[in-house]
C-alpha cells in the first residue's frame, strides 16, 4: 500500500519538473500516451483504481494529454465508471470526469461541440436520471458548471433549445432533496433567461407556469443567498410575463 502510495507521489511530482522551462512530464506522456489507457482502466480494479485515478489527474494538467483522453472512446466509459458500486471509486471517477470538463477551456468547448449528441445524451439518461441520489446530484451540479463557463456558451444555447432537457430539469427541481432542487434550478434558469426561446420551449413553460410559480414562491436557500434571490426574482419575471408562440 506505502509503494503504491509513493508511487503515485512520484508521477504527481515529476508534472511539476521542468528542464530549461519545459515540462519533462509532459514530453515523455505525449511521446508515451498509451500510458493513459492503463491508468484509465485502472478504474476496474479495485485494488488499484484510487492510485491510478490520482495519477490520470495528474497527468491530464497537461492540455495534450487532456485532449487525448477526451476525443478517446474511455470517455464513454466515463458514465458506467461514475455509477460503480465501490463509493470511494466512484467518486474518485467522478472528480477524474470534472476535470476533464473544467479544466481547459479551450478543448472542452471543442470537445463538446463535436460530441454533443452521444454526450448529452449518455449525460442525461445514465446521469442526470439516475436512481442513485448521489449520482444526480453531482451531475447536476456539474451540468452547472459546465453550462455557466462563458466558454461554452455555443453548447448551452444549444442545451437549452432541447425540450427533452428542460423536462429532465423541471423533474429535477420537483426532487425532495433541497440540494438538488438548488443546483437544478442553476440549470434552469438559463431556459428562462434565453431570450431566442423555441416555440415548444415556451410552450411547456406556458403549461406549466402555474406549478412553477408557486414551487418558487417557497424556493429558498438554507442561508440568505442575495444572488440566488435575484436569479428567482428574474426566472419569475420572465415566466410570468410569456406568451404562447
Amino acid at each position: 500500500m506505502q509503494t503504491r502510495k509513493d508511487a503515485t507521489q512520484v508521477v504527481a511530482n515529476l508534472q511539476r519538473q521542468q528542464v530549461q522551462s519545459r515540462l519533462i512530464a509532459c514530453d515523455y506522456l505525449e511521446k508515451n500516451i498509451d500510458l493513459m489507457d492503463t491508468l484509465i482502466a485502472g478504474y476496474e480494479n479495485t485494488d488499484l483504481a484510487l492510485h491510478y485515478g490520482a495519477m490520470l489527474r495528474e497527468c491530464i494538467r497537461h492540455q495534450t494529454v487532456a485532449r487525448y483522453v477526451l476525443e478517446s472512446e474511455h470517455m464513454k466509459k466515463f458514465f458506467d465508471y461514475i455509477q460503480l458500486p465501490n463509493f470511494d471509486i466512484a467518486s474518485d471517477a467522478v472528480a477524474t470526469f470534472k476535470e476533464l470538463l473544467t479544466r481547459h477551456k479551450s478543448t472542452v468547448a471543442e470537445f463538446l461541440s463535436k460530441n454533443y449528441d452521444w454526450f448529452f445524451a449518455e449525460y442525461n439518461s445514465k446521469l442526470l436520471e439516475s436512481t442513485n441520489y448521489i449520482t444526480r446530484r453531482q451531475a447536476v451540479k456539474l451540468l452547472g458548471d459546465i453550462l455557466l463557463d462563458r466558454s461554452n456558451s455555443a453548447v448551452m444555447t444549444r442545451y437549452v433549445s432541447s425540450r427533452d432537457n428542460l423536462r429532465i430539469l423541471m423533474n429535477l427541481l420537483r426532487e425532495s432533496s433541497k440540494s438538488i432542487q438548488i443546483e437544478a434550478f442553476h440549470v434552469f434558469k438559463l431556459f428562462a433567461a434565453n431570450q431566442n426561446k423555441p416555440p415548444d420551449i415556451v410552450s411547456i413553460l406556458v403549461t406549466n407556469r402555474s406549478k412553477l410559480l408557486r414551487l418558487f414562491a417557497d424556493f429558498k436557500t438554507e442561508k440568505e443567498d442575495e444572488q440566488f434571490e435575484a436569479d428567482k426574482a428574474l426566472v419569475v419575471k420572465e415566466i410570468a410575463a410569456l406568451e404562447p408562440k
